[in-house]
This record gives structure tokens, sequence and C-alpha cells, in this order.
């Protein structure tokens, strides 16, 4: 299993620009929240739990956060379980609005994505490696607790990869 220096080091390959990373950072969270949206919608009720594709994948995701890093991945699992609960209040709307704002936040936080990328001059990191669909999210995290002095091993570590 890769490192998370590995991962966030490949990842990090694709987004030197400094533009293409801010906008990821608002681009990659408006799209975990739309796709938690959209898997909030089927729903099992099972005694006290109410079981989703969305709850799934979301202890999914968490699980192998928390197996690359236990401090990021803690992080990790808090932020995506404040988007369950936007991704739940949205899936209650009527279907149309659940629609309407699940898609339009995917297609908005795509529009952020590509604009960062035109920035870079490079395709997005997910074309090459699919696993860049899930590192994305940690690696906003892993960008915003670097900005603000954090985890400077990690940082330096995942620059000396480059």
């Amino acid at each position: 299993m890769k490192t998370i220096v590995d991962h966030l080091a490949q990842y990090a390959a694709y987004h030197r620009n400094r533009k293409n990373v801010a906008t990821h950072i608002v681009g990659i969270p408006v799209i975990v929240v739309a796709i938690i949206s959209l898997l909030s919608r089927p729903a099992l009720p099972l005694d006290y739990f109410l079981i989703t594709p969305a709850n799934i994948v979301v202890l999914t995701a968490v699980i192998f956060y928390i197996r690359l890093d236990i401090k990021l991945g803690l992080l990790m699992t808090v932020l995506l379980w404040l988007s369950l609960f936007i991704g739940r209040d949205i899936a209650a709307l009527p279907t149309r609005l659940w629609l309407s704002w699940s898609i339009g936040l995917f297609i908005v936080g795509w529009v952020f994505q590509f604009i960062g990328h035109y920035f870079e001059g490079r395709k997005p990191a997910f074309v090459d490696d699919i696993m860049g669909l899930a590192i994305g999210p940690l690696f906003v995290v892993a960008e915003v607790v670097f900005s603000l002095g954090f985890r400077k091993d990690l940082k330096a570590a995942v620059e000396q990869k480059l």
C-alpha cells in the first residue's frame, strides 16, 4: 500500500500552481457534498440506523484515510461527517430541488477544478490514476493544514518526494 507521502506527492505533482490549489480548496469540498447528497437519497432503515450509499462510501473513505495517517484521517472523519449532514439535508428536499442542488453543486465544483487546471496547464491527476479522486479531498485538507503551519514533517516529506 502506498504511504500518505506517496499519495500526496503524486497528487501534488499535478497541483503546483497556487491558483490551481486555491480552486481545488473550493471545488473539491463542493463536489464531495454533491456526491454525498446524491448518494444519500436511497435509504434502508435498520433499527436506529439509516443505511445509505453515502454512509458506506464515507465509512470506506474514513477507513482508508485513517490507515494512511491517523491525524489527517480523524480530521477527514469530522469533515466527511459534516458533509453527511449537509448531504442528508439536501437529500431531504423535494426530488426536483434535491437533484437541482446536487447536480448544480457537482457541476460548479468541477468548473472550479477545470479552471484550476487551466492555470496549471496540466490535466487532472485522476486522468492518470483513478485514486486521485479519493486523494483529492485529503490533499485539500493537507494543504490547509500545511498553510496553517501544522504537519511540517509531512509537508517536508511530500516536497522532498516531488
